[in-house]
């Protein structure tokens, strides 16, 4: 499976209403037509059965025709004889090839639905961490399950039966000007109005499929957000706000989908009146050119057959259209993900980030998030390698800022920050984060075992390298308590575990993975106090010999730090040992003594 690269699939241009054309639908068509290149075979066969099935389709009028003109008319049993034979092949081939048709394009569409959902995956891992920032996590999953879901109809019924459609009208329409050009231009008197109806639902139907798919995707994002914060809800007595406010947005997307159904229901009935009629017509005057002498019963006959074989295929592209303006809007929205550049992204020139001691340095960095006011003003910072650096200051000081650009979830606007001398921007993201590790302050588990998660950033670790790691940060006692021990299952998000088991399990992690470059993202604030002295230890081995940057608020992780670091306003007002700050008399000192008053 290849992953996306930018500019694979051509800069997306979001159609407005007013400039909307069959030729923009095909151009995003061509999408899942390159996705489907892999399978082109089975592509050709489901073709040719298709070829096979639209000529046994136009085949039964003209057949009609000969048995009356020249069977009945003339008494040959002979060749009606040989007409019903050949209705009987017409209809076995039109099974046979329709049978083999749906099969190959429902194999095919069904992979290429696969294939799109794991490129959208693949790539949604190569962004940066401002588009998750920037996005509802719902409205994301949305992309990957609603619209992709979409595109299901499209993909494995909707392409072929426009194809078919297609040739059966223009097959049929070039056998009704054969038959009789005069019947042939009296059914066009009904194509005015057929054209004038189909503009206005057009219009009307893009408007409304795009509404669907956007509220659909903040359903989607409001079920995310409200279930993931049950707790929460639950906790403050808002049961009923909450129920409100999905209650709003799930009428907003009732709305948009009863307009589409009341369009449909305006707009097919005409549809079948203006068929109707178009038979009248010729029912009309074709019998006044049977009477008269000109037309033959036989090709009257075959006339309102192909008559039916052309508003038939009108009517299912009509229908395909919802298909379309559906696939479209969802498939827009997956382009969009797709067309996204990661705003962070490896030069092409980046090297591998050979191992490292950890020397780090900030140097002059500014930087603020997106175009957003400056967050970090000329940060200058020079770490030796094996340090312990203990980032403090109020919220909003700088300090979570750090971190991420430390981790390249960003980079600096001015500035560079190096490690042992290389600039990260001059390496690979994947080599950098190799040697760093991050325990966040709620320990993020992933469903499935103690194991499996311990074992995340080593997937090749023996078990004993697991309990090692465990045993080492004070998770070993807990995980042996619990039944199947390490391979119990934590569930989603590690619900059935508590928050110090979860940070212990975090802990034990990053440990295994071994990093040179340590980010403990106030990583004891979810451990209690007497949980956090057993570890101590723990912690202090999982430090050793790294350079580490902890934010953090307990004074215990605070004093062990070699280096302290006091931000404000993100700049560096103070930094040295816990002891030089409290000597100084400064802005640490007012912290410390907020801090002990707090723990007092």
């Amino acid at each position: 499976m290849k992953v996306h690269q930018p500019g694979q699939y051509g800069r997306h241009v979001r159609p407005s209403v007013d400039d909307w054309s069959w030729g923009r639908t095909t151009r995003r068509v061509a999408v899942l037509v390159r996705l489907a290149r892999p399978y082109r075979l089975r592509v050709v066969g489901g073709v040719s059965a298709l070829l096979a099935a639209t000529a046994a389709t136009l085949a039964p009028p003209i057949l009609v025709k000969i048995a009356i003109d020249r069977g009945i008319r003339d008494s040959d049993l002979e060749l009606v004889a040989w007409v019903v034979a050949a209705f009987l092949v017409a209809g076995a081939v039109g099974w046979a090839a329709g049978l083999a048709q749906t099969y190959l394009t429902s194999w095919v569409g069904e992979r290429v639905l696969a294939d799109l959902r794991e490129t959208v995956f693949r790539h949604l891992g190569r962004l940066s961490l401002g588009y998750f920032e920037r996005n509802r996590t719902g409205a994301v999953i949305s992309r990957l399950t609603n619209d992709i879901e979409a595109l299901d109809q499209l993909v494995t019924e909707g392409l072929t039966s426009l194809v078919q459609n297609t040739l059966v009208l223009v097959g049929s329409a070039a056998i009704l000007l054969v038959l009789d050009w005069r019947l042939a231009l009296a059914t066009l008197a009904v194509f005015p109005l057929m054209t004038v109806a189909t503009a206005i639902f057009r219009r009307r139907s893009t408007r409304a499929y795009r509404r669907v798919r956007e509220r659909l995707a903040a359903v989607t994002a409001s079920l995310q957000e409200d279930i993931a914060g049950m707790r929460v809800v639950q906790a403050f007595a808002r049961e009923d706000r909450s129920g409100e406010r999905f209650r709003d947005v799930n009428d907003r997307y009732r709305a948009a989908n009863y307009e589409t159904v009341v369009l449909n229901g305006l707009y097919f009935p005409f549809v079948d009146f203006l068929a109707s009629t178009a038979t009248a017509v010729v029912l009309g005057f074709g019998g006044y050119l049977v009477f008269d002498g000109s037309l033959t019963i036989g090709v009257l006959f075959a006339f309102i057959g192909y008559l039916a074989n052309f508003f038939d295929p009108v009517q299912q592209l009509s229908q395909l259209y919802n298909t379309f303006l559906a696939a479209v809007a969802a498939l827009d929205k997956i382009i969009d993900v797709l067309e996204e550049e990661p705003e962070i992204d490896d030069r092409a020139e980046a090297a591998a980030l050979p191992r490292v001691e950890g020397r780090v340095r900030f140097e002059h960095v500014r930087f603020g998030y997106g175009d957003g006011p400056e967050v970090l003003h000329e940060l200058d910072l020079d770490v030796p390698a094996g340090t312990t650096v203990a980032l403090v200051g109020h919220t909003g000081a700088g300090k979570s800022t750090i971190a991420k650009l430390l981790a390249r979830f960003y980079d600096p606007r001015e500035g560079r920050i190096t490690i042992d001398g290389h600039d990260l921007r001059d390496v690979t993201q994947e080599s950098l984060r190799r040697q760093l590790g991050i325990v966040p302050q709620e320990g993020f588990l992933f469903s499935g075992t103690i194991r499996d998660n311990i074992a995340f950033g080593r997937p090749d670790a023996s078990r004993e390298d697991v309990v090692a790691a465990a045993t080492a940060v004070g998770a070993h006692e807990f995980v042996t308590r619990l039944p199947g021990g390490y391979e119990h299952e934590v569930g989603e998000r590690g619900g059935r575990l508590s928050l110090g088991q979860r940070q212990l399990v975090a802990f034990a992690r990053a440990l295994l993975a071994d990093p040179r470059l340590l980010v403990l993202d106030e990583a004891t604030s979810s451990v209690d106090i007497a949980t956090e002295r057993r570890i101590e230890g723990a912690l202090r081995r999982l430090l050793a010999k790294r350079t580490a940057f902890v934010i953090a608020h307990r004074l215990s992780t605070i004093r062990q730090a070699d280096l302290i670091v006091v931000l404000e306003h993100g700049r560096i007002v103070e930094q040295g040992t816990h002891e030089e700050l409290l000597a100084r008399g400064g802005r640490y000192l007012a912290l410390y003594g907020d801090w002990a008053t707090a723990v007092a």
